[in-house]
């Protein structure tokens, strides 16, 4: 009795549990009741101490469910673990629906229907909701979702995560809802009209991701749905997802990241057909390309959003497809451009990039390939024109590697020959990191305002 700790109030005592680690949490408490007496009623009269549910041990789920009283509780079934019909969980759960507050159901798709009835009472502080199937399962033996699952109203719900599992989203009202994911449903599981009349009855969604979701077409032109809270959506997979997305109207500000195969489709097919309707499609004024090797990834961010692209494709010359896939933007309004390990075979593709970008100021090669290929493509035209290649680009700048050579005299001839248009470019950053090559940058100082050359850091 004498031990400082004791002097700490049971009520003060009784907190210190809850900012365990959710992993060993149950494990951790169990040993805290066996300290002494007075400890063993602190901690078994919390109720919060007690709500989280694995259902793994029979002995364990009664006492647990005892312990938490009346709070909201949270129910974990990994399927794949033994939980059999006899499991004592089936007695309780008509008792404890009315306290869910989250549910996670995963397993292989023939043990889920057999959870699935004893779900049908009403559950009004369900906040989180995920049932996952297990990947690998074919099309027809993803488990059925009905209408039966807590009597059909999910109302309460914050976050729900459907993967691997057959529904016609029959559900509406879902007012509270600010999370969804539906992930790897069976093809024709979803038409799109079904998936915008879910997402309309969701006016407060935030967060939206479809993983290799394939809506059919057939909804009504003109029909819009508006996301107004949204804050990003995620549309990963290989098949065109433009059914669906030209029929929502995406906020400023929100972020839009979408992952098309184009050795399948070209990139025109993952957007919808109008951009309108595509707030954040507009005002692009930073754009960042890795075109890497197989999986291109475009960036586009500006003062309304921002939208991502990763473009899967078994091409080669991936740095080409690239940039013609950057044709499909408006990129009028871009003031930064930075090409991240790119691989350019011949200049064409680069200069029909580049010529859209009138507003051009800052262009960054990042340990590009074939740098000669790339600086080349910003001459001016032989004629005395005004220059047609990002007339108003002032800073370019250039980080070597060590695996690719680089002859500064491509860079001279380019400043020099926009100099003479009147055109100069007022500051080049050649940052070195190829470790031990000193180049000679005197003559490109004539070209240009201000050069710096340094090794990288």
């Amino acid at each position: 009795m004498l031990a400082p700790i004791n002097k700490i109030p049971p009520e003060i005592l009784s907190l210190v549990p809850g900012f365990l680690e959710p992993e060993d949490r149950d494990e951790r408490i169990i040993v805290l009741t066996h300290v002494c007496r007075t400890w063993r009623e602190v901690f078994v009269s919390r109720s919060s101490l007690w709500t989280d549910f694995d259902c793994l041990d029979g002995k364990k789920t009664r006492a647990y469910f005892e312990r938490s009283g009346s709070s909201p509780i949270n129910l974990s079934l990994d399927l794949n673990k033994g939980i059999s019909s006899f499991d004592p969980l089936f007695q309780i759960i008509p008792h404890a629906t009315g306290r869910l507050e989250s549910l996670f159901i995963m397993g292989m798709p023939e043990k889920i229907p057999a959870v699935i009835p004893h779900l049908s009472h009403p559950a009004p502080l369900l906040r989180y909701l995920s049932i996952r199937s297990d990947r690998g399962c074919a099309p027809e033996r993803c488990p059925v979702l009905t209408s039966t699952l807590f009597n059909g109203d999910l109302s309460s719900l914050r976050m729900l995560h459907l993967e691997l599992v057959r529904t016609e989203l029959p559900w509406r009202n879902m007012v509270n809802l600010t999370s969804f994911t539906l992930s790897h449903i069976p093809p024709g599981t979803a038409s799109a009209g079904q998936l915008l009349d879910f997402l309309e009855s969701a006016p407060y969604l935030e967060e939206v991701e479809l993983c290799f979701v394939t809506p059919e077409a057939g909804v009504q032109d003109g029909r819009l749905v508006s996301l107004a809270c949204l804050k990003s959506m995620n549309i990963h997979g290989d098949a065109p997802c433009s059914a669906l997305l030209d029929h929502l109207l995406i906020p400023a500000r929100a972020k839009l990241e979408i992952t098309a195969d184009l050795f399948i489709s070209p990139a025109r097919m993952h957007l919808p057909r109008s951009l309108d309707n595509l707030k954040n499609f507009s005002d692009f004024t930073t754009i960042q390309l890795c075109p890497g090797k197989y999986c291109p990834r475009m960036e586009f961010s500006g003062p309304n959003g921002q939208v991502n692209m990763n473009l899967r494709t078994s091409r080669y010359d991936s740095t080409s497809l690239t940039l013609e896939s950057l044709a499909e933007f408006d990129t009028s309004k871009t003031e930064l451009l930075q090409i991240d390990r790119g691989h350019l075979l011949s200049g064409e593709p680069l200069y029909r990039a580049l010529f859209p970008m009138k507003d051009l100021r800052i262009l960054t090669l990042f340990r590009c390939a074939n740098l000669d290929i790339f600086i080349r493509a910003l001459q001016p035209a032989t004629s005395l024109l005004e220059v047609a290649v990002c007339p108003k680009l002032e800073e370019f700048i250039l980080v070597l590697h060590s695996e690719w050579d680089f002859n500064i005299t491509s860079a001279v001839e380019m400043s020099a020959a926009r100099a003479s248009r009147g055109k100069k470019i007022r500051t080049i950053r050649i940052i070195d990191g190829r470790g031990g090559v000193d180049l000679d940058v005197s003559e490109l100082r004539k070209h240009v305002w201000n050069v710096e050359y340094g090794p990288e850091v």
